[in-house]
C-alpha cells in the first residue's frame, strides 16, 4: 500500500476513456500527436487538459448509512458530560431516536435527503458507495429504505451504489432480541430477498446488541439467500466478532476497533477485509485503533466514512486526513485504503474494476486542485478536487 514505484506515475501521462472505461494510458505527447489538443475536440472526441494537476482514482466509500432522517446533535452535550454510546441509547437516543425520526418521514423526504448526501459525497470525490438500511427495524420500513436507495441508484449523475440490508442494527421497542431475531429470519429476510434490491447483509455484532450466535444465524441465512456478508464488530469492546468474521469468511468486518491481534490475523488468513472507520472514534472522542499495525502486517484493510447521525461525515478526504495528520499513516497507504482496497469489498454495478487507474477499469477519476497528489488528504474542511469523472462523465466542482 506504500509502494510508490508501483502505485504512482510521474507527470506527463494521458488517459483515454471510451464508453465509461479506461482504454489506454500513454505519454501525453503521443496522445496529442494522435488526437490533437483541446482545441481539436469534436462531436466524437473531447480532449481535456487538467492543467498540470494531479489525478487520483475515484474514491470508494465502503461503509455508509445513507438513508435516515432526524438530528442527534444534542448528543454532543451528553458525550461531554461523560455519557457513553450505551448510556445515550438507554436514555432514548442513539439508533432508536433515528428510527423514530425516519419513520415519520415520507419517501419523498428520504429521497431528497439521500440525493443531497450523494451529491455531497460526489463533490468530495466519492464515485461509488455501499449504502445500508438499518434505521427501519420493521419489515415494511426496511423494505422502504432499500426502495429509496434503489431509486437513487438509478440516477446516472450520482455515485454508483451497492445496497446492504442491515435489519439487525438494533432491537425495536416492545420486543426482546430473541423475538426480533425470529422475525428477521422468518419474515424480514424472506421479503428482502423477494424485493431483490439488497446485494449484501450486515449485522451489528456487539455486546448489548446482537450476539455472536445471533449474528452467525442471520448471516448464514442471508448467505443461503444469495447475499454477500458484512459485519460490524468490536466497536466498543472485543465481543468475539473478529473470530466469527474469520470463520464465516465475510467480505469485510468493519469498525474492528478493539479486535485483538490474533483475531485480526485469522481474519487476514480467511481473506476478510478489515474496514476501519476513523470518523467514529473521532466523533466519539476515543483513542484510535492501530492503523499502522495493519500496514506493517500487510493486512488488507480499508477506510470509510461510516456516515450516520452519530458520525455525520461524507468526506473521504477528511477521513484520510485523520489517518495522515493524526495517526502518521503514509498518504499513499491512506489513498489505497480509500480507493483500491474498498473497491474489492463493494461491487461496481457494471462488474468493472474500480477504485484504481488502469486499463479496463471504470473511468472514475479525481482531478486534484494542485500538482501534488498528496493534496487529496491535506485540505480538511474543503474538497481537494477540482473535478470528478464518474463513469466517463466529467463533473466540475
Amino acid at each position: 500500500m506504500s509502494d510508490y514505484e508501483a502505485l504512482t506515475s510521474p507527470a506527463g501521462k494521458g488517459i483515454v476513456v471510451e464508453g465509461g472505461v479506461i482504454t489506454s494510458i500513454e505519454d501525453s505527447n503521443e496522445l496529442h500527436e494522435h488526437f490533437g489538443g483541446p482545441e481539436q475536440s469534436n462531436e466524437d472526441t473531447t480532449i481535456v487538459s487538467v492543467g498540470g494537476n494531479a489525478v487520483v482514482p475515484g474514491l470508494v466509500d465502503g461503509h455508509n448509512h445513507l438513508i435516515w432522517s432526524g438530528d442527534r446533535s444534542n448528543e454532543l452535550s451528553m458525550k461531554l458530560q461523560g455519557m457513553s454510546y450505551q448510556d445515550i441509547a438507554a436514555s432514548g437516543g442513539g439508533i432508536q431516536h433515528t428510527v423514530r425520526s425516519t419513520a415519520q418521514s415520507s419517501k419523498e423526504d428520504l429521497l431528497k435527503l439521500g440525493y443531497q448526501r450523494m451529491r455531497a459525497a460526489l463533490s468530495n470525490g466519492t464515485t461509488h458507495l455501499e449504502a445500508k438500511s438499518g434505521y427501519g427495524l420493521t419489515t415494511e420500513s426496511e423494505l422502504q429504505l432499500l426502495d429509496v436507495a434503489h431509486e437513487l441508484k438509478g440516477i446516472a449523475h450520482l455515485p454508483t451504489m451497492e445496497l446492504t440490508w442491515l435489519g439487525a442494527h438494533d432491537t425495536p421497542p416492545g420486543k426482546d432480541r430473541s423475538q426480533y431475531v425470529e422475525e428477521i429470519l422468518s419474515d424480514q429476510l424472506p421479503q428482502i430477498l423477494n424485493q431483490g434490491y439488497a446485494q449484501a447483509a450486515d449485522v451489528f455484532c456487539e455486546p448489548g446488541w446482537f450476539t455472536v450466535e445471533e449474528s452467525e444465524e442471520i448471516l448464514m441465512a442471508s448467505k443461503k439467500g444469495g447475499l454477500r456478508q458484512r459485519i460490524h464488530i468490536d466497536e466498543f469492546s472485543d465481543g468475539g466478532g473478529g473470530d466469527l468474521a474469520a470463520e464465516l469468511g465475510v467480505v469485510t468486518a468493519d469498525h474492528a476497533h478493539y479486535t485483538p491481534a490474533g483475531s485480526r490475523q485469522r481474519m487476514e488468513e480467511a481473506g476478510v477485509n478489515t474496514g476501519f472507520l476513523p470518523g467514529t472514534p473521532y466523533t466519539m472522542g476515543e483513542a484510535w485503533p492501530s492503523f499502522n499495525e495493519a500496514v506493517e502486517q500487510n493486512y488488507r484493510w480499508s477506510i470509510a466514512t461510516d456516515f450516520n447521525p452519530n458520525c455525520n461525515i461524507l468526506s473521504l478526504p477528511f477521513i484520510g486526513s485523520l489517518l495522515v495528520h493524526r495517526n502518521k499513516v503514509d498518504p499513499l497507504a491512506a489513498l489505497v485504503a480509500a480507493s483500491r482496497n474498498p473497491s474489492e469489498t463493494t461491487i461496481h454495478p457494471d462488474g468493472l474494476v474500480h477504485g484504481r487507474i488502469q486499463v479496463g477499469a471504470a473511468a472514475n477519476l479525481n482531478i486534484v486542485d494542485g500538482g501534488q497528489w498528496q493534496s487529496w488528504c491535506n485540505r480538511p474542511g474543503t474538497s481537494p478536487f477540482k473535478s470528478t469523472m464518474l463513469n466517463g462523465t466529467l463533473f466540475h466542482h
